[in-house]
């Protein structure tokens, strides 16, 4: 769920219904019924598992957004996808109403999915031969390969599909193993030592910068030494 602004509407919602349906709940602190919707619509798209988005407007404070739907009374709930409204409705309709709603706009799962969603090997090789690019079944056989020590293999396998945060994760950690590198106890020492050599030296730069990813962005190392890294290269 995502409160959306005037400012943030363009982002958070068109630009973002071209990847997955995204359903707008207008409503207000004032709006009874709106009160009672706001949950169950929370609820039944939560139960999506992302397949769709929520995002919710306070009209009083967002009226270029209102004025966007041109509504009369709230709640009024609107489904968007690729930038264009293809469904809604107006008022608290029961939790039945709304599951039905949200229903049309999820996607149903594929064979692939569900194999993926399986999540052992043969059934991800099996995926994979279905849709060779399937984001899910590249990034799951790739976690096999590593875990297998198959680092080269891992990393070929990924150059499938766009880049993520899953798929930069899964690739440092990847060249990383395919260097025999370890990210043990002594990051900081590690770090330190590709330090002084990031400037002249791309495979210091890039070992420097994949270590930074399998730490993650929530590591407050993360940020200190990309500072540093930046200071160094600029």
């Amino acid at each position: 769920m995502t409160d959306v602004t005037d400012a943030t509407f363009e982002q958070a919602v068109i630009a973002r219904s071209a990847e997955v349906p995204v359903v707008v709940d207008l409503w207000a602190p004032w709006c009874g019924p709106c009160k009672t919707l706001g949950p169950i619509l929370e609820r039944v798209i939560d139960a999506t598992d992302r397949a769709v988005e929520l995002a919710k407007v306070n009209v009083d404070d967002n009226p270029r957004v209102a004025a966007t739907f041109q509504v009369q009374s709230i709640p009024a709930v609107f489904a968007l996808r690729d930038g264009k409204v293809v469904d809604g409705f107006v008022g608290a309709v029961p939790e039945a109403q709304v599951a039905e709603f949200v229903g049309r706009l999820a996607p149903q799962p594929t064979e692939v999915d569900r194999l993926v969603a399986a999540g052992d090997e043969g059934s991800l090789r099996q995926a994979l031969e279905l849709q060779p690019d399937h984001p899910g079944a590249v990034a799951g056989m790739a976690r096999v390969l590593l875990d297998g020590g198959k680092p080269d293999e891992a990393l070929d396998l990924l150059s499938r599909v766009p880049e993520t945060a899953d798929v930069r994760a899964l690739a440092a950690e990847a060249r990383l193993a395919g260097q025999d590198v370890s990210v043990g106890d002594d990051v900081s020492g590690l770090l330190d030592g590709l330090l002084d050599k990031v400037r002249d030296d791309e495979a210091a730069r890039q070992e420097f910068l994949d270590v930074l990813e399998t730490l993650g962005a929530d590591d407050p190392r993360t940020a200190t030494y990309r500072r540093a890294l930046a200071s160094r290269l600029f």
